[in-house]
């Protein structure tokens, strides 16, 4: 929809060889009904955060990605969030979330009963929500973003705003 070429890939169909071939210019780990706490959960090889792509991870990929990178992700212990919630903005801004809080705060949709409960070295929070401290992070030097919530659903009215700012920072000019 925003005229970038992009493929979906299952995630045991991509390991380092695959990742070297395909030399993706930016990565996106999706949502999934895993719990990151399991030990046989999916997971995208390290090789992913080495290329020196911007990777953004949505709900259950925020989650992956902070566990791999020195985070914790705990199972719900209160911070489950499912249907309608609104995050708010920290005090710090960032390009991911351009076009976004025009007021107070912004309508998304959580669906996620795991949280995480400490941030990778290297992130800090962007957004919060009543249930997710973590609504939104990054770690902008390295192009890492992460959200608790699904920007890909139309209960998340400006997540396409979201996508075109991810899309945008990966340097894709919408030309495809």
């Amino acid at each position: 929809e925003l005229s970038v070429y992009c493929e979906i890939h299952p995630f045991n169909a991509v390991d380092d060889a695959f990742l070297d071939a395909f030399a993706p210019q930016a990565v996106i780990l999706s949502g999934g009904p895993a719990s990151v706490p399991d030990a046989d959960s999916p997971r995208p090889p390290a090789k992913v955060f080495d290329l020196g792509v911007p990777v953004l991870g949505i709900c259950y990929g925020q989650q992956v990605m902070m566990q791999m990178l020195g985070g914790e992700v705990l199972r719900g212990q209160g911070t489950a969030e499912f249907g309608r919630a609104f995050i708010s903005p920290t005090d710090d801004r960032l390009e991911l979330l351009a076009g976004w809080f025009h007021g107070t705060r912004e309508q998304v949709w959580m669906s996620h009963g795991d949280h995480v409960s400490r941030l990778a070295p290297g992130f800090r929070p962007y957004a919060t929500s009543e249930g997710a401290p973590f609504a939104v992070v990054a770690d902008p030097k390295r192009r890492f973003f992460g959200m608790q919530f699904h920007p890909e659903v139309h209960h998340t009215p400006h997540g396409p705003a979201l996508f075109q700012n991810f899309v945008q920072l990966a340097g894709f000019t919408g030309d495809w």
